[in-house]
C-alpha cells in the first residue's frame, strides 16, 4: 500500500512539474493556444449568423460545441504524442526500468494532460462568456451540469489516447489518429447542427464521443428553446452521460492491458532502431 501511495504521489509531482515547464515553454503555449485562437476568430465571425430563426448566434451555438471538442481532441491526441514521443527518445524506457516507474510515469501524464484541457476549457470561457450572447452559465444547475461533463469527457478521453497511443510507436503516425478525428469533428456537429447531416452521417457522429460531449457543453451553457434544434428536440441527457461512460469503461478496461504490453516490448535496441529511423527520415 505505501509502495502504491509513493508511486501516485511521484506521478502527481511529476504532473505538476511537467505542466510548469509547459505553461513557462513558448513552443508549448503557442501549441495550446493557437488552435484555441484560431477557432475563437472564427465563431467571432458566425457571430451574428442565424440558424433557422434560432435565439442565440451560430457562433454562440457553436462555442459550448468548441468547448466540448477541445476536452476530446485534446485529451486523445495529447496522450497519443506523449506515448508516442516518449517511446522514441527512452523516456518510457527509462520509466519502465525504475521499480514502480511505469505508474508514476502515466499518472503523471495523464494529470498533466487534464490539467492543460482544464486550463484551454477556462481560457474559452473566459473568452466566451463576455463575447457570445445567449450563453447561461450563473445558476448552480449549470455549474454542476458543466462540471459533470466535463469530468466524464476528461475520464473517457484519456484513456482513449491512452489505448491509441499504446498501439503507436512512431511520432510520424500521428496522422493516424488526427486524420480520423478530424472526420469525427466533420459529422459530430460542433460547427453546425448535427440534424442538418444525412442520417447515416448522424448515426456515424453519435457512436463516438465527440458528438455527446458537444451535446453535454450545450446542455450546460446554452438556453433550454435550443434542445429544438437538436436530435429528437431535446438534450438527451442520460443517453449522452451512459454513451460518455461506455467510452470510459471500454476504453479504461484495453488501456492497462496495452500499456502493459507496450511497455514488455520496449528495448534499447527497440528506442535506437526509432531514433535511427526518424534521422533517415530527417
Amino acid at each position: 500500500m505505501n509502495t502504491t501511495a509513493h508511486e501516485y504521489r511521484t506521478g502527481w509531482k511529476r504532473a505538476l512539474i511537467e505542466t510548469r515547464i509547459s505553461l513557462t515553454s513558448p513552443g508549448d503555449l503557442m501549441g495550446f493556444i493557437l488552435p484555441t485562437g484560431i477557432a475563437v476568430v472564427v465563431l467571432l465571425f458566425m457571430q451574428n449568423a442565424d440558424f433557422e430563426g434560432a435565439p442565440v448566434s451560430l457562433g454562440s451555438m457553436n462555442m459550448p460545441s468548441l468547448i466540448g471538442m477541445n476536452i476530446v481532441f485534446g485529451g486523445i491526441t495529447g496522450m497519443v504524442g506523449i506515448l508516442a514521443m516518449d517511446r522514441t527518445n527512452g523516456t518510457l524506457l527509462r520509466a519502465k526500468s525504475m521499480p514502480g516507474g511505469m505508474t508514476g510515469y502515466l499518472v503523471g501524464h495523464l494529470v498533466s494532460t487534464a490539467m492543460f484541457i482544464a486550463v484551454t476549457v477556462i481560457v474559452l470561457l473566459a473568452v466566451g462568456l463576455p463575447l457570445f450572447d445567449g450563453l447561461e452559465f450563473g445558476t448552480p444547475d449549470r455549474w454542476l451540469m458543466f462540471l459533470a461533463v466535463l469530468a466524464m469527457g476528461i475520464v473517457a478521453a484519456l484513456p482513449m489516447g491512452a489505448v491509441l497511443g499504446a498501439l503507436l510507436d512512431n511520432p510520424r503516425n500521428m496522422g493516424l489518429v488526427i486524420f480520423p478525428i478530424m472526420g469525427l469533428i466533420a459529422v459530430s456537429g460542433i460547427f453546425y447542427p448535427i440534424t442538418a447531416l444525412p442520417t447515416w452521417l448522424q448515426w456515424i457522429g453519435q457512436a463516438f464521443p465527440m458528438y455527446w460531449m458537444g451535446l453535454g457543453m450545450r446542455h450546460a451553457l446554452l438556453p433550454d428553446a435550443m434542445a429544438a434544434v437538436e436530435i429528437g428536440g431535446e438534450w438527451r441527457t442520460l443517453t449522452m452521460f451512459a454513451v460518455l461512460a461506455l467510452w470510459a469503461v471500454v476504453s479504461m478496461a484495453l488501456a492497462p492491458r496495452l500499456l502493459r504490453r507496450m511497455s514488455r516490448r520496449e528495448s534499447g535496441s527497440a528506442v535506437a532502431a526509432r531514433r535511427a529511423d526518424m534521422q533517415r527520415d530527417w
